[in-house]
């Protein structure tokens, strides 16, 4: 595939990512900042579906040989501190890098401020790298992954049984919790219209 539809697919996966995140309204701030209360499960819901719906698809590419897997480093410091610093700063900016275009989309002049923290954030890793990276290197466990502690059976049958579990999890989280009823609480939550 040349350069051209590479772009062409990244951009219409762009596009389909954004209309899910405002029709499911995961990128409003307050669903945002509900779930980091426990308040609104819309935005785990969705990242469910769409881990159990890409292990289906990774799991059909690798077992037809049309695709391999290329794991990243398992970091140990890249998990706990960067993921850390990402948690603290979605649930303070009430949007993550994913999601903050889909609100500047929708008029959420806040969005505005959060890009330009992230630029900032980025800027201030650029310059101190090497200290930061000191730091987010510790506990490299190279690459790794559940399929590596079973290597008997073959990483397809994992990735479909991993889906499966993942599916049974958000249904009872969809019986304990409704959309319905995060709707309701969203309503009258923390929440702010793209006006203000």
């Amino acid at each position: 595939m040349d350069i051209f539809w590479l772009v062409i697919l990244g951009l219409t996966m762009g596009m389909v990512f954004g209309i899910a995140l405002e029709k499911s309204r995961v990128m409003e701030p307050g669903v945002l900042i509900n779930q980091f209360l426990f308040r609104d499960f819309t935005m785990l819901k969705m990242f469910l579906a769409a881990t159990a719906t890409g292990l289906v698809s990774l799991s059909a590419l690798t077992a037809f040989g049309i695709a391999e897997l290329h794991p990243k480093g398992f970091v140990v410091g890249n998990i706990i501190i960067g993921g850390t610093i990402l948690g603290i700063g979605i649930a303070i900016a009430g949007a993550c890098p994913g999601t903050v275009f889909a609100q500047i989309g929708r008029g959420y002049k806040d969005a505005w401020f959060t890009i330009t923290g992230g630029l900032l954030g980025a800027a201030f890793y650029g310059y101190n790298k090497s200290v930061i990276d000191g730091a987010l290197d510790l506990g490299n466990l190279g690459k790794i992954t559940y399929a590596d502690f079973v290597p008997s059976v073959p990483f397809w049958m994992l990735g479909l049984g991993t889906s499966a579990l993942l599916v049974v999890f958000m249904f009872a989280l969809e019986s304990y919790r409704p959309w319905t009823s995060d709707r309701k609480d969203a309503s009258g939550g923390l929440g702010h219209s793209p006006a203000e």
